[in-house]
């Protein structure tokens, strides 16, 4: 999988950019403030529809502009047999299994994507069609980005890692993203209900009911997903750490045993909270270095160390889900390293390569492992324009 073409209007700095990538690793070189990590942004934003950068549509939009436009063209990767009928994948025991072309398909297919983002209207299509649902979307085009922002992962609140959970579950798992949807829909509606002085009993225990359904399967589904991404995030961090802590990665469900118990024995203080206070939306994910938690204990170089671990981890999951490496977003993290635990990410590269995935990776200076020194492809970005050098 790799983009193949990238188009942008009146996006961040850029004013028109049209663009021909190549699979391979990229480099995007330039000042600070000049728009290299904005190219990256509108990649990300065309395979997930968010920003990594925590912002609203209304900050991707050019000054003086009344809306955006993201598009491109991507090349397809492979998809898993599995995924073909059932939706489900099996546990893999090891790397070897998880890479193993035998339980792939490969597709080569262009897919074209179109974005388009105002105060007043909003457009996704999809080979010259509306997408009408997002799980029919969602996997077009696969990317893990590492950047400042991965901090929140380790110390900021837990929202944070339920959506890395949730994301690479909706790109491994077709049905999550759909389930997930009607759940929060299940939640947002229960929430109304007991803002309300006199509670209507009937409905709140119909809700009660869908919540329960839909959010043991989430449990479920996130529960299997955390012994097959732990071993990969611990080999990961002992990668680019020079085995400095041990990790350990434990999945914190908010239902410790029953939802439908814990829901009914909630009541009382869901009527003071008017919220909904058991349920997957409040799980968390436990962070353990040598047994202690991260993010009160650990170090900032731990943290930022652990963060990109856990990204490399997500990369190597959905290489082996699907047989081919997910495009690479890197943004300026190896000026935040030093050479040994920037010689970690060489594997996830190397991976990559013999995949004929794609890296796109932005640097003040050419400060990338040497090891791949001779198959860049480097770009000069200044002031909104984006040149091959």
């Amino acid at each position: 999988m790799h983009l193949a073409h990238l188009r942008l209007r009146d996006f961040r700095n850029y004013t028109r950019l049209d663009a021909d990538f190549a699979p391979g690793f990229h480099l995007l070189l330039g000042d600070n403030a000049q728009g290299k990590t904005n190219i990256l942004e509108a990649v990300y934003l065309m395979a997930t529809l968010r920003s990594f950068r925590g912002v609203g549509g209304a900050q991707m939009i050019r000054h003086g502009q009344k809306g955006y436009f993201v598009g491109g063209t991507v090349v397809g990767g492979t998809v898993p047999a599995s995924s073909c009928s059932s939706g489900r994948e099996s546990a893999p025991s090891d790397q070897s299994r998880l890479t193993s072309a035998a339980t792939m398909l490969t597709s080569h297919s262009e897919r074209e994507v179109k974005i388009y983002w105002s105060a007043r209207e909003r457009k996704l299509a999809l080979d010259g069609q509306p997408v009408k649902r997002l799980g029919d979307y969602l996997g077009v085009l696969r990317a893990v980005v590492f950047c400042t922002e991965d901090l929140h992962l380790v110390k900021g609140p837990a929202r944070a890692r339920r959506r890395f959970l949730d994301l690479l579950l909706a790109q491994t798992q077709p049905a999550y993203l759909p389930l997930l949807q009607r759940y929060m829909r299940a939640v947002r509606a229960r929430n109304a209900l007991l803002k309300h002085r006199s509670t209507d009993e009937a409905a709140l225990d119909s809700f009660s009911q869908e919540l329960v359904k839909l959010g043991n399967e989430i449990i479920r589904q996130r529960r299997e997903l955390a012994p097959k991404f732990s071993p990969l995030a611990r080999l990961a961090y002992r990668r680019i750490s020079n085995d400095a802590e041990e990790l350990r990665i434990e999945y914190q469900p908010s239902v410790k045993k029953d939802f439908a118990v814990e829901l009914a024995q909630s009541r009382s203080r869901e009527q003071s909270y008017h919220s909904t206070l058991v349920g997957p939306h409040r799980d968390d994910l436990q962070l353990l270095l040598n047994e202690k938690s991260a993010a009160q204990f650990g170090s900032e170089g731990q943290k930022r160390t652990l963060a990109i671990a856990l990204k490399m981890a997500q990369a190597e999951y959905l290489t082996g889900i699907h047989g081919s490496a997910p495009v690479l977003l890197i943004d300026d993290v190896m000026g935040e390293l030093d050479v040994k635990r920037r010689s970690g990410f060489v594997p996830l590269l190397e991976q990559a390569r013999k995949t004929s995935g794609q890296v796109f990776m932005t640097a003040t200076e050419e400060n990338w492992p040497a090891e791949l020194g001779v198959d860049l492809q480097r770009w000069e970005v200044k002031a909104g324009t984006l040149l091959k050098k």
